[in-house]
């Protein structure tokens, strides 16, 4: 397979899988530091959802540095394809829980607002 920049068991590979946890670390940070954040399920599944995707990226951050260590390359296509599907499934769950989240805020704001007279 041809050598992509930031492909797995590289430098560059390491340093997006470091910078992904740090920021999936610090989005639940920010999340559970809003006010009243557990009376939203779908912002309590968001949370969860990041918690898995912090610890994907930290296995696959241990993954490169063991692959660095030996000298070895983690080109092989079955690898290749489990990181591509665990890498595209907690985005698509954070993408469908942030867009209910989206929807209970604007249901609930519409329930909150007096009727037009």
């Amino acid at each position: 397979m041809k050598e992509l920049i930031g492909g797995p068991g590289t430098v560059c590979g390491f340093i997006l899988r470091v910078a992904q946890c740090v920021c999936a670390a610090a989005s639940i940070g920010v999340m559970v530091s809003a006010f009243g954040f557990s009376n939203y399920t779908a912002f309590c599944y968001l949370i969860a959802s990041m918690g898995l995707q912090v610890l994907w990226s930290f296995g696959l951050a241990c993954l490169d540095v063991y692959s660095l260590r030996i000298k070895r390359d983690l080109y092989n296509p079955v690898l290749v394809s489990l990181f591509v599907v665990g890498d595209w499934r907690p985005v698509e769950g954070e993408t469908c829980n942030s867009l209910f989240h989206f929807h209970e805020r604007v249901g609930l704001e519409k329930a909150h607002k007096p009727p037009n007279r």
